[in-house]
């Protein structure tokens, strides 16, 4: 790998590279900003977390024209969170050179982003229907856009993007340079490339270098009645810091975070229906350890970029492998470790099998944990909290009040009272989950989805059908966990 020293990047841009932590390039990063620097046509295949969003965000900030008062680069991402974090690493990288990134998205007032669009800024950064709506009342204009980036296309075509896709860039000059990224190359996406591009040049990341090789994956055969418990068995054993949990539907979100706080966790949920301010405030609670557990579907979690998470767990099987990359890349980033362990019911084996296949990595088989277990590690945990304690200092005020209590109790007992407080046992607590729709292979039709029509609308094509399954009118079966 190169340094960013030896790509022939500005101060401006080098300086601020080296501000966000960046050193060395990564595969994907190596071979796309040279090529793009000189106006190149490029399509990128790769997965989240090979480090892609720097890897056009740096050419689009280091050919931005700040003298230019109109709209100079065009970022389209399928997701809210995506073009949101999207926007924040641009400006991050282009804080020293004075571009700005705007990131447009449905579900936020449409007025204040008109007041934003005052301001002029360089790059615009939007899911496709926001900038469709922007287009139609001409508060944003394309016509002096020179660098387009389509981000997780693939993405887009499922969520039924591709026309809106194909309006937004008969748009745009036809003389413009087009970047397109994408985890997997379906046939819509090379006939977009076809139609919009020139000669690009194809790189492509394979698989065995974007499975996160710092994180360990495991997994647990296990029933469905049995998978709450075991989940809270994990928690308390390998006390996890900062958590995503991840189910297959909206309403799964919901029971699971609601079980965990039942049960003592700090947890929050958040999926295709809760409003964007609602949103906005897990996301924030969570970045900021307000709460330590993120439950989350996969549209939902798109676009997060918290490089500390400690742990991810599969409470239900993702749909493909692509989504398995996508959920485990949320931890085992920035050269730090992290731990993913998928729950897999006995009929979802061979689905497991898929997925080790496709991903060319395997994925190992761990016992399901013992509620001993699980006391016996909230007990270390809080030897080692008393231990840290008298390390740290400053217990002599304390020091008279434990003398007055030794006179009526001995020293042991008075420990062992203090580990117990210390101590989170485990809680049984009975929570109900609606027992999920069977896992089926994904279908290759795809529904139309418009994030103009507001939160309701944020959540992809499977999330959405699932979910509409889940609610027909065969009675629902509850599972009952004590």
């Amino acid at each position: 790998m190169r340094t960013f020293y030896e790509l022939g990047l500005s101060q401006t841009i080098t300086q601020a590279i080296t501000e966000m932590g960046f050193e060395t390039t990564t595969p994907i990063q190596e071979q796309t900003i040279v090529p793009a620097l000189t106006g190149r046509d490029i399509i990128g295949q790769a997965q989240t977390g090979t480090g892609k969003t720097a890897a056009f965000g740096i050419p689009l900030v280091e050919k931005a024209d700040i003298e230019n008062q109109h709209i100079n680069g065009l970022v389209v991402a399928p997701t809210r969170e995506l073009a949101i974090q999207v926007a924040e690493e641009i400006n991050k990288i282009g804080q020293h050179k004075g571009v700005r990134a705007l990131p447009i998205y449905g579900g936020q007032d449409i007025t204040r982003q008109i007041r934003a669009l005052k301001n002029r800024p360089q790059i615009i950064v939007g899911t496709p229907g926001r900038l469709m709506d922007h287009m139609r009342r001409k508060t944003i204009r394309l016509q002096n856009v020179s660098m387009v980036v389509l981000d997780e296309a693939d993405e887009m075509l499922n969520m039924g993007f591709i026309e809106d896709i194909e309006t937004i860039l008969k748009e745009v000059p036809k003389e413009r340079q087009t970047l397109l990224f994408s985890a997997t190359m379906p046939k819509a996406i090379e006939n977009l490339a076809r139609q919009f591009m020139i000669n690009p040049k194809h790189v492509s990341i394979e698989t065995k270098e974007v499975t996160v090789p710092n994180t360990e994956q495991n997994y647990i055969e296990v029933q469905e009645k049995q998978k709450f418990d075991v989940l809270c068995r994990l928690l308390d054993i390998q006390s996890s810091q900062r958590v995503i949990i991840f189910g297959r539907t909206k309403k799964r979100v919901d029971e699971i975070s609601e079980g965990l706080n039942k049960r003592g966790y700090s947890a929050e949920g958040i999926h295709g229906d809760l409003n964007q301010g609602k949103r906005d405030s897990v996301i924030r609670n969570f970045k900021k350890s307000v709460t330590e557990i993120l439950v989350a579907t996969d549209v939902a979690a798109r676009g997060l970029d918290i490089t500390d998470i400690t742990h991810v767990y599969n409470f239900d099987i993702p749909q493909d492998p692509e989504s398995y990359v996508h959920r485990i890349g949320r931890t085992g980033r920035a050269g730090k470790s992290g731990i993913a362990v998928t729950f897999v019911t006995p009929r979802e084996m061979n689905h497991l099998r898929l997925i080790e296949q496709i991903t060319k990595r395997r994925i190992v088989r761990k016992p399901i944990p013992t509620v001993n277990e699980a006391l016996e590690s909230q007990q270390q945990l809080a030897v080692n909290k008393l231990k840290h304690t008298i390390d740290q200092g400053g217990i002599r005020p304390y020091k008279e009040l434990a003398e007055s209590l030794l006179e009526d109790n001995d020293s042991v007992t008075l420990l062992s009272a203090a580990l117990k407080l210390l101590s989170k046992e485990p809680d049984a607590t009975p929570v109900t989950l609606t027992e999920p729709v069977p896992l089926r292979q994904k279908k290759q039709s795809y529904d139309k989805r418009d994030d103009r029509r507001g939160p309701k609308a944020s959540y992809a094509r499977g999330e959405r059908n699932r979910s509409s399954r889940s609610h027909s009118k065969r009675p629902k079966r509850t599972k009952k966990i004590s």
